[in-house]
């Protein structure tokens, strides 16, 4: 479990194929400093399992199901990724809760630079486009965010915007972001239960 409030940004330094799976290494050493094997580091928004460390860098198996839903399968060495370390029971919960389990991923639409701060439009996959409202949580590239906007219902191109404030753009790799990035989208999870919840409900208000 996650807040969505990166710790630093890391930097991929081998990428190497195993069958239909990847095994990452990527240097971030305030994450790795009490890490363990088995710990759990979102990258990017992706929780991954923590296979092998150095007091510098970690390693983790990518299985195929995650580089289908993810841009993981697209990192490259010198890539920067954003890194997290689980939260600790009893820890404060700065953004919201992430699982680490994307849903998927978004394009950039467009950046659009303030004196202060950037607002960013995101084209998101139709069937998230419920999960996502104005003024809720979600992660986006593993960054805990508010959503400023939405597409109304009936728009072609579902999409949302955030605003990134200048700790965020210093602090994470949405400060780099273009048009035409894919990022990995987590939507809120008490948004996808009551979806969940709501497709075992009848017209009459009963459970099927």
């Amino acid at each position: 479990m996650f807040t969505g409030i990166i710790e630093e940004k890391g930097r991929v330094i081998a990428a190497e194929n195993h069958g239909d799976g990847l095994r990452l290494t990527v240097r971030g050493p305030r994450a790795v400093a009490d890490a363990g094997h088995g710990d759990s580091i979102s990258v990017s928004g992706v929780c991954l399992t923590v296979a092998d460390q150095s007091p510098e860098t970690f390693t983790a198996d990518v299985m195929k199901q995650t580089l289908d839903m993810s841009t993981l399968g697209a990192l490259t060495v010198g890539a920067e990724v954003n890194l997290e370390r689980a939260m600790i029971g009893g820890g404060r919960l700065g953004g919201h809760i992430v699982q680490g389990h994307i849903d998927g991923t978004g394009t950039v639409l467009e950046v659009t630079p303030g004196d202060q701060w950037s607002v960013v439009r995101i084209a998101l996959p139709a069937p998230l486009a419920p999960l996502v409202v104005d003024k809720g949580s979600i992660a986006v590239d593993g960054v805990s965010l508010t959503v400023s906007a939405v597409s109304p219902a009936d728009a072609d191109t579902a999409w949302f915007e955030v605003s990134l404030i200048p700790e965020t753009l210093a602090a994470t790799t949405l400060g780099g972001a273009r048009a035409g990035d894919l990022v990995n989208l987590e939507t809120d999870i008490l948004a996808r239960h009551v979806q969940r919840l709501l497709a075992f409900t009848t017209p009459e208000g009963g459970s099927r």
